[in-house]
């Protein structure tokens, strides 16, 4: 059986140090939950950011202000080639089969067709979800 990746989007809300990417992001509730339901769950846990790309918990970044959703669908496909050459360097990528995105339609939209022609199963499991459902998907138990 093969491993798992959760990937989370990186939030409007920031702190405003430079600072590890996993603490980057903790002004957001959303976040937050997200990022404990990911390490709890998956076998490797990575960050999409708009401006680095693929992250890693613990690497370490300066605020910024930037989202894919101000960036134009050729320059969403290139961040998302981007993000794919950093999951391949950073990451097992060969040992990991399914990807669970804990992100927004713009930071998977690219990235899933990528992913997917290499045989990798991709799950958005808020999908649909407006941020207050997704805060109360993140409390309830799961098994």
């Amino acid at each position: 059986m093969g491993k798992t990746l959760g990937l989370i989007s990186c939030t409007k809300s920031k702190q405003s140090y430079s600072c590890q990417a996993k603490e980057m992001y903790q002004a957001s509730g959303l976040f937050r939950r997200a990022y404990d339901y990911c390490t709890r769950h998956y076998d490797y846990v990575a960050i999409l950011s708009a401006k680095y790309g693929l992250l890693l918990p613990d690497e370490k970044i300066d605020p910024y202000d930037l989202t894919l959703k101000s960036m134009s669908d050729s320059e969403q496909m290139k961040w998302a080639e981007r993000v794919l050459a950093q999951l391949n360097s950073k990451l097992p990528m060969r040992e990991i089969s399914k990807v669970f995105f804990h992100a927004g339609l713009a930071y998977r939209t690219h990235l899933t067709r990528m992913l997917e022609s290499r045989g990798i199963q991709c799950i958005a499991p808020l999908e649909h979800l407006s941020i207050g459902e997704q805060i109360a998907w993140y409390a309830r138990p799961k098994t």
